[in-house]
């Protein structure tokens, strides 16, 4: 068996895998001490930022032969519960984490803290205030000035001790007393003025019942949780980083074990909320059927819309983990979904908005099977039988009456190919009194099966369809996006997200009309529809007999088109092309009042290095007033070792983007030609962050 240590050290593919290498360099911890944990509210349930978060958690334990905890950080039973317990262990069951030993819990640590409060009291670190949390708040200063010190901050040990114990008795209401740490009220980190440590909640807690009446606040009890545990790297996303130095302070003066916190970015996604109160809203009021409704962003509604672990893990990796907060396409996360199904989902055909066909010429009661590819890219998935007879059943949308140019589908008088079947030909319409068309009266040429006409002729259009007297019903869920803008808090004035709510993200078909070999999938099937999109028999409500299938993701995105619909910017007629005028390269033409809007700032590079499996890319760490990340496809001009330490101008407000997995906030100024590149650069001592005019 190979000792852990011998092992080698994994690449550094991001910074918090630097950090780790260097501290197993260094000797601090070996391979295989590394330990890190995954630590949930139980009060909702996990989204797909959770699922960046258990990757992260997880994924670096896992590449030092490490453990990762999970641990319930259940410090508030107000909004705790049994129900939110279970759903967590389940999503992340499901995503394909299995974490060391059995789930831990903050109330079990409840005691512990307790003790280690009283050694803070002894220490004069900590005392009992007896303000309210208003007058906690209104004394608390602001960005620029300082806070005021609570009158019953000098209070002495034994007064602490004795009201910190009857805090803990129940002597005292709700709010009547807090524990505060005791460090200044002039600190510029406001987290540092004085913060709570314990609060008095007479509530029941879920696990413990009505042991406690004071229960401990996240900064007090964070560390705290981690050093019990034994956690090595304590990992958060960024909205944590302020905190950091606080969850040090309390951890310096106590005998316990000390971890390390490192933050990272976490996940924002367009068309989307990831907000626990928002998604809590939308359940409570009812503009989603549940926390797993299809169109939210939780682990349990990706499932039952769809979604594989597999490609929740995969986008994981393929956003990678920075520093720097940006905001993700939703599309990039349905384009790993889509990669995933093409390779493995079965084809079947479906019709959604059925339009009966009549074959006048094919012999009555007559039927026949015919072969039909599971799915191309798979050859070892074989070939199943599909039923074909005088009747069928097509897409409404595969006829007109009076079709456009281009439109290569069904018409009067016009051929198609049905697909793994014959050619037909449309010889008559039948419509009803309102002048609705009610069926098509087609012929079928025989010397077509599976193949090419005889004598030559071209046929351009393909439909798929279903026979009609071996077809299923079928309930069909078309789900999706949540909502109609990029970014859901983008509102008028006195409104809020919900006003952005998609009002056709579902639409419910209830007599689509299916294949019979679809007719006994077991619920979470996964299938693409052809033409149609990728599909899933529904968790909950499929059963033999009464399929219910859930549109997961179409073939392909249809947004980009919808959004340059609507924002006026369909692609312009083609120009004349310039006369003896070479074309500049990725030119695009901006009016004056465009170069206004943007924020040129000067900025020095730090450090830069090749973007993994890339030859033109280079990721850069800048300073240009603030620390980021920017990416640029420079690597063919510059080297790492020539672009640090210069000073450039760069576009400071462009929207985040993310460029083959790696975030990228800004953009460099450069002059190019065919053949060479040029940073603008500055020489001389302007500040970082000088605004170019």
């Amino acid at each position: 068996m190979t000792d852990k240590n011998e092992l080698p050290l994994p690449e550094a593919t991001d910074f918090i895998r630097e950090i780790v290498n260097n501290d197993i360099t260094s000797g601090k911890y070996k391979m295989g001490d590394i330990r890190t944990r995954f630590p949930p509210e139980p009060n909702g349930y996990l989204h797909i930022g959770h699922a960046k978060a258990l990757c992260v958690d997880f994924g670096i334990a896992r590449d030092y032969h490490g453990k990762t905890n999970l641990r319930m950080d259940d410090t508030n039973p107000a909004k705790e519960s049994t129900e939110y317990e279970q759903s967590i262990k389940e999503d992340v069951h499901w995503l394909g984490f299995e974490w060391d030993g059995d789930v831990k819990y903050a109330s079990d640590y409840f005691e512990r803290m307790y003790e280690l409060a009283e050694m803070m009291i002894e220490k004069g670190l900590a005392y009992v205030d007896d303000q309210t949390a208003e007058q906690i708040s209104a004394t608390r200063g602001s960005l620029t000035e300082p806070g005021k010190e609570s009158p019953w901050r000098n209070r002495t040990v034994e007064e602490n001790l004795d009201l910190f114990r009857r805090m803990r008795a129940g002597e005292f209401g709700n709010g009547e007393k807090v524990l505060r740490a005791k460090i200044d009220m002039a600190h510029p980190n406001i987290n540092f003025r004085d913060p709570i440590m314990y609060r008095i909640l007479h509530e029941s807690h879920w696990r413990t019942g009505d042991k406690w009446c004071i229960y401990p606040m996240y900064d007090w009890a964070h560390g705290l949780e981690d050093s019990i545990e034994g956690i090595t790297h304590s990992l958060c996303t960024l909205e944590f980083e302020i905190h950091r130095p606080l969850y040090n302070w309390f951890l310096v003066p106590l005998p316990v074990h000390k971890p390390q916190q490192i933050e990272f970015s976490r996940l924002n996604l367009t068309y989307t909320v990831m907000s626990k109160r928002k998604l809590l809203r939308l359940v409570t009021e009812k503009y989603v059927n549940g926390w797993d409704d299809p169109r939210m962003p939780t682990i349990c509604g990706l499932r039952r819309r769809g979604y594989t672990p597999t490609s929740i893990t995969s986008f994981a990796k393929q956003i990678g983990i920075t520093k720097f907060d940006g905001i993700t396409d939703v599309a990039v996360l349905e384009s790993c979904l889509r990669d995933e199904l093409n390779k493995t989902a079965p084809r079947y055909m479906a019709v959604l908005h059925p339009l009966k066909v009549v074959l006048t010429n094919y012999p009555e009661g007559k039927t026949e099977l015919l072969e039909a590819v599971n799915n191309p890219e798979m050859p070892e998935a074989g070939t199943r039988q599909v039923p074909f007879g005088r009747e069928l059943y097509i897409e409404r949308e595969d006829f007109q009456e009076n079709p456009p140019p281009k439109f290569f589908r069904l018409a009067p008088g016009r051929e198609v190919r049905l697909r793994w079947g014959y050619i037909i030909k449309c010889e008559e319409v039948v419509k009803d009194a309102d002048g609705n068309i009610t069926e098509l009266r087609c012929t079928y040429d025989p010397e077509t099966r599976g193949g090419n006409p005889a004598d030559g002729r071209k046929i351009k259009g393909t439909i798929h369809w279903v026979e009609a007297s071996h077809a299923i019903s079928a309930e069909v869920r078309l789900y999706d996006r949540l909502f109609c803008k990029e970014n859901p808090d983008d509102c008028e004035e006195g409104k809020d997200f919900i006003s952005n709510l998609n009002p056709d993200s579902l639409e419910v078909l209830k007599d689509a009309k299916l294949e019979p070999a679809l007719a006994e999938l077991a619920p979470e099937t996964r299938v693409q529809f052809e033409r149609l999109g990728y599909f899933c028999s529904d968790r909950r409500d499929h059963k033999p007999g009464a399929p219910v299938f859930n549109r997961t993701v179409g073939l392909k995105d249809s947004w980009a088109k919808i959004e340059q619909k609507q924002q006026g910017t369909a692609p312009a007629a083609k120009p004349a092309p310039a006369k003896k005028q070479e074309p500049a390269e990725n030119v695009v033409e901006i009016g004056i009042e465009d170069f206004t809007k943007l924020n040129l700032v000067t900025a020095k590079v730090l450090s830069a290095e090749k973007v993994e499996g890339t030859d033109k890319l280079l990721k850069l760490q800048i300073d240009c007033g603030d620390r980021r990340q920017i990416v640029a496809g420079v690597a063919k001009w510059y080297t790492p070792e020539e672009i640090t330490g210069k000073t450039i101008i760069v576009v400071a407000n462009l929207k985040p983007a993310t460029l083959c997995g790696v975030e990228s906030a800004g953009m460099l100024l450069a002059a190019k030609t065919k053949k060479e590149l040029r940073l603008l650069t500055l020489d001389g001592d302007m500040p970082t962050g000088t605004r170019i005019g």
